[in-house]
């Protein structure tokens, strides 16, 4: 099991770094009071495998009470609970061009200035950044610069755990899928409509299959989308996409989309990627 604990300065990535782990797998925790930590992670480790990786954020937001994370960690620590400590810092440039920027109040301002607070900020939080397991530096770095060293740190050598696909079989007659990223068209092969015995069967039907798939250009077709898939996937990975929706459509989304998403998903998960199919219009008793 991975128990992670992320804190460090405030504006310096917390709540995206969350996100990231959130969409790689992870149960997320936000300003979590120090006092519970060791409570939860009995809860997390006591899960028999419901819970396998976990994520809290603490941190300054949470006032007097944060002051005793230090503590948390050593009853952790004495308790053998493994876990890892994530530590998200900036420069005072940095950390004040982001608050000027979004107009939010830093937690720990009063009366005085920002860069007063940032500097109380630092000196709290000396202690706990000298435990860290993991020290990020977020001066210089892009949100997909930001994602990309996480993925590499806690997606369990999987590059692909930070992207999920979802497939969607579709019929042209009842309208394209709003949240579709990429549109495929396959109108252009025989359609099993129009053969009896197939009528009122769907592409989950492995008669269905046989017949779509019997066609040299259903061949063809399969493979050029499966390159063209292998091709876009690394660099939607690379510029930060944490999901993306492919649409395939055909006449009335029974036969030949139905067929094409379960082979292009069955493709997808043998190259270590999440995908998920849903069958819009496909109206079976399965």
């Amino acid at each position: 099991m991975r128990f992670v604990i992320i804190t460090g300065l405030s504006g310096a990535g917390k709540s995206q770094a969350v996100d990231v782990l959130e969409d790689s797998g992870y149960f997320c925790v936000d300003n979590l009071p120090p006092s519970f930590i060791s409570k939860f992670a009995e809860l997390c480790f006591s899960s028999q495998g419901k819970l396998n990786k976990v994520a809290m954020v603490c941190d300054i937001r949470g006032g007097e009470m944060f002051g005793e994370l230090a503590k948390s960690l050593e009853d952790l620590k004495s308790k053998g609970f493994n876990f890892e400590l994530l530590f998200l810092e900036a420069n005072d440039e940095t950390l004040i061009k982001r608050y000027k920027e979004s107009r939010r109040k830093h937690p720990l301002m009063t009366d005085d200035r920002l860069p007063e607070a940032i500097a109380r900020e630092r000196k709290v939080l000396e202690e706990i950044k000298s435990s860290a397991t993991h020290i990020i530096d977020t001066s210089t770095t892009t949100r997909q610069q930001l994602k990309s060293q996480l993925l590499q740190i806690y997606a369990e050598n999987d590059k692909n755990q930070g992207i999920v696909i979802n497939i969607i079989s579709f019929g042209f007659k009842y309208g394209i899928p709003l949240d579709a990223d990429l549109v495929f068209d396959v109108r252009f092969l025989p359609n099993p409509y129009y053969i009896p015995e197939l009528k009122n069967l769907t592409g989950l039907n492995d008669e269905v299959v046989d017949y779509v798939m019997s066609f040299p250009q259903s061949k063809e077709f399969k493979e050029k989308l499966f390159d063209m898939i292998d091709y876009l996937l690394p660099h939607y990975i690379e510029e930060g996409k944490s999901q993306i929706v492919i649409a395939i459509g055909c006449t009335g989304g029974m036969h030949r989309s139905v067929t094409f998403a379960r082979h292009l998903a069955g493709h997808i998960k043998s190259s270590g990627f999440r995908a998920y199919t849903t069958h819009r219009d496909c109206k079976c008793n399965f």
